[in-house]
């Protein structure tokens, strides 16, 4: 755990800044990081000026060119060090994420390190066949014979990360792997509620060879996340559907690429034929983990009536059983604190206006007393779509569940919402399960599973309707760090096309026979 000294001393080392300069007699402004399960005092962090940000961008582009040159192989050396650097510094990591978030140690490890681990791997990887040029038929154009269209891909130049408090680092360093191996410089712009493990971040990058200045960490509040759109390329924002608007409109002003992961409101349709134990253990464990706050934790559940009971008593067991409170080691507590301090209110009073209309707590529904921000893991019963609990994301450990008459209905209530990040399908018959998966307004929709698509980087993840633009991961994940640059070199050709100047009539006619020669078949029944 760091020192207050030690996060101030940090956070210069990891921007190549000093905090604000202060008014005559006024204290250099700064962000004071706790840990949400005791409420202590972990470390400050400075809130870099405009100037400064200004001058890491000046740093950060200067720097590029050169980390573009070295190519993907000499990038990718740079990602697998770092790969081994954070596995063997993974009680370190652990430690630095459980501390400013108060998660439990496995959800710190499954996540945080785990799959960062993993995507430094897999960009090293696959950055160069994603980014590789691309051949161009000429084929389908007569017009176009003897001549070569490529596509290139080609690094954007500064890339802008804001990140997510619930992830410190997956969610937010993560993002910059693929910007890095595009051959782009990065800014990352952490939440200033955990900001203390980008700082951790930065110091691995470093010590693993990354050429000085192509990868900052800009500390700060709003006012910095949004100063930075206008210092960069392209940006990337992880958060809340209200936000992403507001940084959606500076981009727009900037006019500059825009890629969004905001809010969800994930469904789980449980059918009569599904398995019951692991649909229920999953229920239990994708609702409640990191104490809810996953972007695509499940947030409602549509239970047909023949299991409705049966499933409903079986979560209930699990919910009830699990432990909370500060965590102090490996495997001592299954849920962790509420990280931002206003989501207990959000959760507490989705909770409070669902039972006020007529909605049952089976397990839980209030907040801890004592220290520390913890809500008790919740199941709720009795719910319908004119509660909060159902509609808005709650962001917290609840779980509302609600009896359906047939899994028709269930995907009519899974679409009523202007969330479609995820969704999952529960049923033996897997063929069924597909086709309702392909009838959900979802991104990405799972069948017998949820979540755990998140670790498959090959496969694109990205939000429907208002839950975000563009994708993670897969090819697209990364070309949108990228520019695309169109080629066509002409190897031989006459010195003057027959639709060059001067104009004839009897070349034009000439042409238009042509043109129903080869496109005319095309146009009949």
């Amino acid at each position: 755990m760091a020192s207050v000294e030690q996060g101030t001393t940090a956070a210069n080392a990891a921007t190549g800044a000093t905090a604000p300069e202060p008014m005559a007699g006024a204290p250099a402004p700064e962000i004071v990081v706790e840990n949400p399960a005791t409420g202590e005092r972990i470390g400050t962090v400075p809130i870099l000026s405009g100037s400064q940000l200004h001058e890491l961008a000046l740093r950060a582009r200067r720097a590029q060119p050169q980390w573009e040159a070295i190519g993907f192989d000499g990038r990718a050396r740079v990602m697998r060090r770092a790969q081994k650097w954070i596995l063997d510094n993974a009680d370190r990591v652990i430690a630095s994420v459980v501390s400013e978030s108060g998660k439990t140690h496995e959800d710190a490890q499954l996540a945080d390190l785990g799959y960062t681990a993993a995507a430094l791997g897999f960009w090293a990887k696959e950055a160069a066949p994603y980014l590789a040029d691309e051949r161009v038929p000429s084929w389908n154009n007569p017009v176009l014979a003897g001549r070569k269209l490529l596509v290139r891909y080609a690094p954007i130049g500064l890339v802008g990360v804001i990140g997510p408090w619930n992830y410190p680092i997956a969610n937010s360093f993560g993002d910059c792997i693929p910007a890095l191996m595009a051959g782009n410089s990065v800014i990352l712009k952490p939440s200033e509620v955990t900001p203390l493990s980008s700082l951790l971040m930065a110091e691995m990058m470093r010590e693993c060879g990354l050429p000085q200045d192509v990868f900052h960490v800009a500390t700060g509040d709003g006012t910095t996340g949004a100063a930075l759109i206008g210092e960069v390329d392209c940006v990337m924002f992880t958060g809340s559907t209200a936000t992403g608007r507001r940084v959606l409109r500076e981009a727009a002003e900037a006019m500059i690429p825009c890629y969004l992961e905001l809010g969800g409101k994930d469904a789980m349709i449980v059918c009569a034929d599904a398995d019951l134990d692991r649909a229920a253990n999953a229920a239990a464990f994708y609702s409640m983990n990191n104490a809810g706050q996953v972007c695509i934790s499940v947030e409602r559940c549509y239970v047909e009536e023949r299991v409705y009971d049966e499933f409903v008593a079986r979560v209930t067991s699990i919910v009830g059983g699990l432990r909370q409170g500060e965590p102090r080691g490996e495997g001592t507590v299954d849920l962790g604190a509420v990280i931002f301090p206003p989501q207990l209110e959000i959760v507490d009073d989705h909770v409070q206006e669902a039972v006020a209309k007529g909605a049952r707590v089976l397990t839980g529904g209030h907040p801890h007393a004592g220290r520390g921000r913890f809500f008790e893991p919740t199941v709720l019963v009795d719910v319908d779509h004119s509660m909060k609990c159902m509609r808005d994301e709650t962001f917290g450990p609840t779980l509302p569940i609600m009896r359906i008459s047939s899994a028709e209905e269930g995907v009519r209530l899974a679409n009523d919402s202007p969330y479609g990040l995820q969704a999952s399908v529960w049923t033996r018959d897997v063929e069924r399960g597909e086709a309702l998966a392909r009838r959900i307004e979802a991104g990405t929709v799972c069948v017998n599973d949820a979540q755990i698509n998140y670790s498959a980087l090959n496969l694109p993840m990205g939000g429907w309707k208002k839950s975000g633009l563009g994708t993670r991961h897969g090819a697209a994940g990364i070309r949108k760090y990228a520019k695309t640059q169109s080629l066509m070199i002409t190897r031989v050709a006459p010195k003057r096309e027959p639709f060059m100047f001067p104009y004839a009539g009897w070349r034009t006619r000439l042409l238009r026979r042509f043109l129903k020669l080869v496109y005319g078949r095309g146009a009949r029944d």
